[in-house]
């Protein structure tokens, strides 16, 4: 067997993997709030900076109108946002928090430390946390510019 195709040597498998992880820990919290993963992705982004287009929450997100499209779109059937046309440009898509979007933050405010203690039994120093997430970044970006 080829050393480079077992799957003990593979980042992508342990990335692929944590990333399962994290979001299926995300869901006991996530779940009473009526949002998924990617949807408290777009609402952070959103009580970040509302009013964005959608183009402006793809890139924040580095993910497609494609992708982004049918999520927001249930979102909006969901009450949390509303979907209009940019007043100096009509193709563009305008996002928009509704009331209920906004009041979700407040209930929201404690989800990343309830992640945070997630990690508390593992071993890994706060400092090697910063040092992967800017390692990540680094991955994220490279990749994201291809």
């Amino acid at each position: 067997m080829y050393e480079q195709l077992k799957l003990d040597n593979q980042l992508c498998f342990r990335l692929y993997t944590a990333s399962r992880l994290i979001t299926q820990a995300y869901h006991p919290m996530l779940d009473p709030l009526g949002l998924t993963y990617s949807q408290y992705l777009v609402m952070m982004v959103l009580w970040e900076n509302d009013n964005l287009t959608v183009n402006e929450i793809g890139r924040r997100l580095k993910l497609d109108s494609n992708t982004l499209t049918p999520l927001l779109q249930r979102m909006e059937r969901a009450g949390f946002l509303v979907r209009t046309h940019g007043i100096g440009d009509k193709r563009q898509t305008v996002v928009s928090l509704t009331q209920t979007g906004r009041r979700l933050e407040k209930k929201a405010k404690d989800v990343p430390a309830c992640m945070v203690k997630c990690w508390e039994g593992a071993p890994i120093a706060k400092e090697d946390f910063i040092k992967l997430i800017a390692s990540l970044d680094t991955i994220i970006n490279t990749l994201y510019q291809q």
